[in-house]
């Protein structure tokens, strides 16, 4: 767990000098202060299970397999990528490991995971899909609907919300008028529970009840994790908003230091353990970062095809002669 905090923290700080070097297609959405949450909640599905992250959830892709060379391939829009450099940094889906890519309106990947969900109870599977939402992103209404229908599906599925305080420049509070936001549960009939996301235990361990609940066949379960966003919504936000008082006081609170203290307090590990551990994870981003600055960019021919297993097939809308001609509409152009 320590590593893949670590790892976490340290991909996203690579990312973040990238993005102001000019090398990352896109923007670039830190999940910093985070962490615990998301790398305690992916530690506790099984193989096979299935993960759909959002925008901030970079440690549950790393603790569910996938590579950081990928990440960073992804990013840069690098030939190799999970993608072929042909999509956002965050649009990858990787079946393989349980991956469901994020979709853009937020909220909306929860109704796409309902389908798998379903799938999985359909096939006599016991198989449990995990998500994540932001307070935000939980009160739009593809959230609802998609919360309502696994609710009442009984399906094998849990949901991670991350109350970090802040969706862009609007308050959790503005949000929804509830005194705790574990009583947005109730409303949907599913178990909740509250945990400390700064705590990376205690995420797992609460996390780990829930999906054996959801493979029991019980259903939803919707777990509230307390954390905070220490860094702005994305790069092109300077957090002006936040008072400096409030980011203090959750700074004292950083999970990775949180959980290095009970590691070497509680004599699981030394300080000088830990180090090995941070100079492996530096090591391993290093020729991460250069492995994905020399590969190549995508050659622009490879844009008219796809590939469905392993064959590679045209994809006609991307061809001038294609689509116009098919809705009659020749004056359009691409």
């Amino acid at each position: 767990m320590f590593r893949f905090l670590v790892l976490s923290r340290g991909l996203e700080e690579r990312l973040e000098d990238l993005l102001k070097q000019g090398q990352v297609v896109g923007d670039l959405y830190d999940g910093r202060g985070q962490e615990a949450t998301v790398v305690g909640s992916a530690f506790a599905l099984e193989e096979g299970d299935w993960l759909a992250p959002s925008l901030r959830e970079m440690g549950a892709l790393l603790t569910r397999g996938l590579d950081p060379r990928m990440l960073l391939l992804q990013y840069l829009a690098r030939e190799g990528s999970p993608s072929a450099g042909r999509d956002k940094a965050h649009h990858l889906t990787m079946p393989h490991l349980g991956l469901l890519g994020p979709i853009g309106p937020l909220g909306a990947h929860l109704c796409v995971l309902n389908g798998v969900a379903l799938a999985f109870r359909m096939r006599g599977e016991r198989r449990v899909c995990l998500t994540y939402l932001g307070d935000g992103a939980s009160r739009t209404g593809a959230a609802h609907e998609g919360l309502n229908l696994a609710a009442v599906q009984r399906l094998p599925l849990v949901v991670i919300l991350i109350h970090n305080r802040w969706a862009f420049a609007t308050r959790s509070d503005q949000q929804a008028a509830v005194a705790d936001w574990i009583d947005v549960a109730a409303a949907y009939g599913v178990p909740a529970a509250s945990v400390d996301g700064n705590d990376v235990l205690h995420v797992y361990d609460e996390t780990r009840r829930a999906v054996d609940r959801a493979r029991r066949g019980e259903g939803v379960t919707l777990i509230v994790a307390e954390t905070y966003r220490m860094r702005g919504h994305a790069q092109h936000d300077a957090q002006e908003y936040v008072p400096e008082e409030e980011l203090h006081e959750w700074r004292a609170r950083d999970p990775i230091d949180l959980f290095e203290r009970y590691l070497i307090d509680s004599g699981f590990e030394s300080r000088p353990s830990l180090a090995v551990v941070k100079e492996a994870v530096r090591r391993e981003l290093a020729a991460a970062v250069e492995e994905a600055l020399s590969a190549p960019m995508p050659e622009p021919e490879g844009a008219r095809f796809g590939t469905v297993e392993g064959e590679e097939i045209p994809v006609p809308w991307t061809r001038r002669e294609a689509v116009y001609e098919d809705v009659h509409q020749p004056t359009l152009r691409p």
